[in-house]
């Protein structure tokens, strides 16, 4: 999971280019990234921490140009490093940097090839940069000294006809101007949009709308499956379809809990995706349990309370704010290792006991991952004087590793592998617990105005939808995965700037 922007500026960049990765804050917060260009000269800062630690006054002076990308980083596999910040580089041909969003699923096999016979020399163990030799390598192919937009997206085609799995990607082509694509099923983001200024037009692409909205741009649309949008340093947007069977399947834990719920994602708002997720559990739980005792829907911050609000009125329970958030706190979700995860839940929430003393308390939480921090937290219900604790999941039980880009964490991991409803209700302290079931997610999510037929759904069926994933390289990605792996070697605080600004 990260957020990933580009821009083509009339005038200097780095300013919005900073705000837009602040806006996106919430897709990663292990690292962050700048590179901008300047008469045929890359700037790059890029480390480990958040947006506002990364880059100072010093780092922004140096960050010169009209054009530029940048990135906020959260790791998928092993454990977090500055080395692996981005966005990546290389300097054949033209000199090319990018970011991207998601995971290739047959990048073992690309990196064979890319050494074998691209001729080219992978330095970390990102599967980014291993897509940015792929699309440098297709863009060299061509062999041209100017290339144009048929160059472009043509290197895109083979892209797509090499990589497996899901990406969003900006790349920056050094005195050519930006580059962002999407993968055939459109699984990762990205949007693109325009902003009118007294020197001409400007054009942002990134990963939400959100980004384009607070920074005044207005969106013109979401990239279709395996599409590319080519934006000249000039400002001539070109686009077109890459891909030789596109088809949407847009990951549906994006609506659930990673978006910002003032995005609009593939038509959808989430926000009202995430208020039909709140009516789906409202008509499940009067049909299942039609006598139920529940004083107060409390909703745990922040992702959930949309649904937890709905659920409320549909069911005629009070609706009361029971936690209080220390905002100063990353998301448990995306914090790599289960002890950092275990103290940072009990620092991030306190209750404030009148809303429990004595209640039937419902407490709603956007997804049950690891089981971590909801079982803490209804133990702090339970102290605060709940008489009696439910939990309701606004999405169906997680049984399944995530493929594509989000920090899904082994199987053996997931609390609900393996396990009834009845279980995972006992194994995190509940009196009853509630899941989504998974074609009432989909109807909340594809059933709006803009009907979306597919989803991404494999953490919750295990369908993985590029169909190139078996038991092998679930293996795979479960010893890469686990929070083991993830205890080895701290960062390395490594910091480059080219050119040695």
């Amino acid at each position: 999971m990260c957020g990933i922007v580009g821009m083509v500026g009339k005038s200097s960049v780095n300013q919005s280019l900073y705000d837009a990765l602040t806006v996106l804050q919430h897709r990663g917060q292990d690292a962050a990234g700048i590179v901008t260009s300047h008469d045929g000269r890359l700037f790059l800062r890029k480390d480990n921490g958040l947006v506002r630690d990364v880059f100072h006054t010093r780092h922004m002076q140096r960050l010169i140009g009209n054009i530029g990308i940048g990135h906020v980083r959260y790791p998928t596999a092993g454990s977090s490093s500055s080395a692996e910040a981005q966005p990546f580089y290389v300097n054949s041909p033209y000199g090319i940097t990018l970011a991207h969003n998601g995971n290739l699923t047959n990048v073992d096999q690309l990196s064979r090839e890319i050494y074998a016979s691209d001729l080219r020399h992978i330095n970390t163990n990102s599967d980014s940069e291993v897509l940015l030799n792929v699309f440098a390598h297709e863009l060299a192919v061509r062999n041209q000294l100017q290339p144009t937009a048929d160059d472009i997206f043509a290197a895109v085609a083979g892209v797509h006809q090499r990589c497996r799995g899901g990406y969003a990607v900006v790349a920056m082509i050094t005195g050519y101007g930006i580059v962002g694509f999407r993968d055939p099923h459109g699984i990762r983001p990205i949007v693109f949009g325009q902003r009118h200024t007294d020197e001409g037009v400007e054009y942002m692409i990134a990963s939400e709308s959100v980004a384009l909205d607070v920074l005044g741009f207005t969106v013109i649309r979401d990239l279709a499956p395996g599409e590319a949008v080519y934006i000249t340093p000039e400002g001539q947007l070109h686009t077109c379809q890459c891909a030789e069977n596109p088809n949407l399947s847009p990951c549906i834990f994006e609506y659930v809990y990673l978006a910002r719920p003032d995005s609009i994602m593939d038509g959808v708002s989430v926000y009202k995706a995430r208020l039909r997720m709140g009516e789906k559990l409202a008509e499940k739980i009067l049909r299942e349990r039609p006598d139920h005792d529940i004083d107060v829907i409390i909703p745990i911050p922040d992702t959930s309370r949309t649904s937890a609000l709905e659920l409320a009125n549909r069911l005629g329970v009070k609706f009361r704010e029971g936690f209080v958030k220390n905002r100063y706190i990353g998301r448990t979700f995306i914090m790599p290792g289960q002890a950092a995860r275990k103290k940072s839940v009990r620092q991030k929430l306190n209750a404030i006991d009148l809303e429990f003393r004595g209640k039937n308390v419902m407490l709603v939480d956007d997804s049950i991952v690891r089981g971590t921090t909801c079982k803490q937290i209804i133990q702090m219900a339970r102290d605060a004087g709940a008489r009696k604790v439910y939990f309701c999941s606004a999405a169906p039980a997680v049984r399944y590793p995530n493929v594509y880009g989000i920090d899904m964490p082994s199987a053996h991991e997931l609390i609900a592998h393996g396990r009834t409803t009845e279980e995972v209700g006992e194994l995190i302290g509940t009196d009853w617990l509630v899941y989504q079931d998974l074609e009432d997610l989909k109807e909340a999510v594809g059933g709006g105005k803009i009907k979306i037929a597919d989803f991404d759904s494999a953490v919750f069926d295990g369908n993985y939808v590029t169909g190139d994933v078996n038991e092998a390289y679930l293996q795979r990605i479960d010893a890469a995965r686990n929070d083991q792996a993830k205890a080895g070697p701290g960062p390395v605080n490594a910091i480059i700037d080219l050119h040695n600004n």
